[in-house]
């Protein structure tokens, strides 16, 4: 289920996160008919989403890395400058895609805490036994899409930072010299994205899983 706020209810929980009250905010979604479940999907599709567009941002970045290690004249600060702008645009894709995973982390504890609270005040031992199975079968489920979501984000690290160095050096290294010790690097960061490529893949396709998995409301 992907449920989007009304504005009134967005700023209204709005001014409960600012509260800093994990709690206080979760029960405010509640009194709207927002429980933690659904709230656990949709922030594992938006998780998603973004894993998919850092994809596309790395992509991108090792296009803009070619251009510069085979250039062959032309403007070459208009080339590093977009090597430069897309590395900036790697930063702010890869601090979304630990932001979506922490949201995940928060309403998850929050949801599965209460979840194992609540059996306690099952009468029927049947319906107690099965709530109890659902619960580990979905926290099976959640380990595993947030093990994936984690994996693929610690391999944007590295990636970042061979990106970074070479950004770095070209500042204050732009000529054809520099250029052509670029191609030094090239294959390891093929190798690198490539592989980030498939983890983030993998990623995408648990958190599918994940979302196709959880009963509907």
């Amino acid at each position: 289920m992907v449920f989007r706020a009304p504005s009134a209810i967005a700023l209204l929980l709005g001014s409960v996160v600012v509260s800093g009250c994990a709690s206080t905010y979760y029960q405010a979604l509640e009194n709207v008919g927002i429980e933690k479940r659904d709230l656990l999907v949709r922030r594992v599709d938006n998780a998603r989403d973004a894993q998919a567009g850092a994809q596309e941002e790395f992509k991108d970045a090792l296009t803009q890395y070619r251009e510069l290690v085979n250039f062959d004249g032309g403007d070459l600060a208009a080339t590093y400058d977009r090597l430069s702008k897309q590395y900036a645009k790697l930063e702010g894709e890869a601090n979304v895609v630990r932001s979506r995973i922490d949201s995940i982390e928060n309403v998850g504890s929050a949801l599965f805490r209460e979840w194992r609270q609540e059996l306690n005040d099952y009468s029927s031992a049947d319906l107690r036994r099965r709530s109890e199975q659902q619960l580990r079968d979905t926290e099976a489920r959640y380990e595993q899409v947030l093990s994936a979501m984690n994996a693929a984000a610690d391999r944007m690290d590295p990636v970042m930072e061979v990106f970074e160095d070479q950004v770095l050096f070209l500042k204050h290294n732009l000529n054809a010299r520099a250029i052509a010790g670029l191609d030094a690097e090239l294959a390891q960061i093929e190798t690198r994205v490539d592989a980030l490529i498939r983890e983030m893949d993998r990623a995408i396709a648990e958190a599918e899983a994940f979302i196709a998995a959880m009963p509907a409301s």
